[in-house]
């Protein structure tokens, strides 16, 4: 896909699934190790009721479909800011959702709102990137 062909407006969707050894190994390359990522029992008694993805793996996420997806390899990530909604549980399936909110013609560059939404309806991380494409 070229950068003219991307048009404002358009949408990307992927389902999506993070297992607990994703999460184990985002917490041994990040040394994130709170408990309510990695321990059943304590993250029984908070809030969530179980353990959740760190909500920064779920970002990541959203990073590999910006770069191997949509728009593809090229991409250059500038900037993300995020609201982390709602929690992402273990081998829960979300859709990551990538809307093309604005073109920059002139420095071939994107601004794309970046969700990844519940099947409940429920979004679980909301936020906005920008990024260069000049392919």
């Amino acid at each position: 896909m070229t950068y003219d062909e991307i048009k404002v407006g358009q949408v990307y969707e992927k389902k999506v699934s993070t297992t607990s050894k994703d999460v184990e190994t985002f917490a041994e390359i990040t040394g994130d190790k709170n408990p309510l990522h990695l321990d059943d029992e304590f993250a029984k008694e908070t809030i969530f009721g179980g353990r959740i993805v760190h909500g920064m793996l779920g970002l990541g996420k959203i990073s590999a479909v910006l770069g191997m997806e949509f728009p593809g390899p090229g991409t250059i990530y500038m900037s993300q800011t995020s609201k982390f909604l709602a929690p992402i549980y273990l081998d829960e399936e979300v859709t990551i959702k990538i809307t093309v909110k604005e073109k920059i013609e002139e420095k071939k560059r994107l601004i794309l709102n970046t969700q990844i939404l519940k099947e409940n309806g429920k979004t679980a991380i909301d936020g906005e990137a920008m990024v260069k494409y000049d392919k």
